[in-house]
């Protein structure tokens, strides 16, 4: 049986998420999400998880733990989850297939849900 991931992380993402989490007491691992917002209409968003929603589409490597919020997976479906830090950001960063557009400023995106179809057929794949 292969797993299904909505998303995949890198390690330097996985590694941070593991930061984040035994930093914090009760942490389980991170949330993501969008939500509308900024100039270009779309927002992502990353909350701390410290009680898993079993709604929620589950995604660990090596003991990171990200889940992804159901009215998100459609916006996020094959999206790689990094993370960077350089002189002027430090941050996830989010290489997504169904981003049309970001605005100049990297806060906000453009962003068109995945094909349904394709969603629901990688799941039955992977519980097949």
């Amino acid at each position: 049986m292969r797993s299904f991931s909505v998303i995949s992380m890198t390690e330097r993402a996985a590694e941070r998420v593991r930061e984040i989490v035994a930093a914090r007491e009760n942490a389980h691992g991170i949330r993501l999400g969008v939500k509308k917002g900024g100039c270009a209409g779309m927002e992502y968003t990353v909350d701390l998880v410290t009680e898993p929603n079993p709604k929620d589409d589950h995604v660990e490597r090596g003991g990171a733990h990200v889940y992804v919020a159901p009215e998100a997976a459609l916006f996020l479906f094959g999206t790689e989850m990094d993370f960077e830090q350089t002189p002027l950001r430090t941050g996830f960063t989010f290489t997504n297939p169904n981003q049309s557009s970001a605005c100049g400023c990297g806060e906000s995106v453009e962003l068109k849900p995945a094909d349904l179809k394709a969603l629901a057929e990688a799941r039955a794949q992977s519980a097949a």
